[in-house]
């Protein structure tokens, strides 16, 4: 019986030709035909076919510590088997990237789902004492060839470093490419005075230099209301 309804514009897309594709500006559909991959738990929201989740947490005993002593990181499942798998995250929108034997540094509150053929870890970043202030001294690092998908609280922006200098709210940076170096930059001329009011969210900056771009979404977090 054909179905009459303006639903059907939502109707599943033809097989992609790669191993990830947008469904929608908010779905990822996986084909496990390519291989296996690797996502945060929780982000499936449907799957097709003969399809088998493990569970493998924060990925042994030691990227275990670093995500305990960091808070960095995530929960991942291992998605293998003949099918196609929609991941999805709070309605965030979905981005895709191509790695070839390259490393990324990013928020591991934005990882969606790699490639099983990429390695991660959780590793120091640049900064020093102003960093581990500003919360921002670990990254999960993502390394290899695959696929990569984040998610972003809206459209972001890609901002080449090497045109000008190059500045963003910590928690609205996601990700940053090899060849560019991130450093901390403190608000010395209101920044007392925003931490005595509370914290105004910006009196650190992460500043970035070098060769290659960085990701930043046009959200800082949901808002934390106090009461007054």
């Amino acid at each position: 019986m054909p179905l009459h309804s303006n639903l059907t514009q939502y109707a599943e897309v033809a097989p992609g030709q790669q191993q990830f594709d947008l469904q929608n500006s908010k779905m990822l559909r996986v084909s496990l035909q390519y291989g296996p991959v690797e996502a945060v738990s929780g982000a499936m929201v449907a799957y097709q076919g003969n399809v088998t989740f493990e569970n493998k947490g924060s990925g042994g005993l030691g990227k275990l510590m670093k995500k305990v002593a960091t808070g960095e990181g995530a929960s991942l499942m291992h998605i293998s088997g003949d099918g196609e798998v929609f991941l999805a995250e709070s309605a965030h929108q979905v981005q895709v990237m191509y790695l070839e034997n390259d490393t990324i540094s990013i928020n591991g509150k934005n990882v969606l789902a790699f490639s099983s053929s990429i390695s991660w870890d959780i590793q120091r970043i640049s900064g020093g004492a102003a960093a581990m202030l500003a919360g921002g001294l670990f990254n999960m690092t993502l390394t290899g060839t695959g696929y990569v998908a984040v998610h972003t609280d809206g459209d972001p922006v890609m901002l080449d470093v090497a045109s000008a200098p190059t500045f963003g709210d910590p928690q609205a940076v996601v990700l940053w490419t090899s060849g560019v170096q991130m450093n901390v930059k403190t608000d010395t001329t209101g920044g007392l005075k925003s931490l005595a009011r509370g914290g105004s969210g910006e009196t650190f900056q992460l500043a970035f230099s070098g060769q290659g771009h960085v990701l930043v979404q046009p959200s800082e977090g949901p808002k934390i209301v106090t009461a007054g």
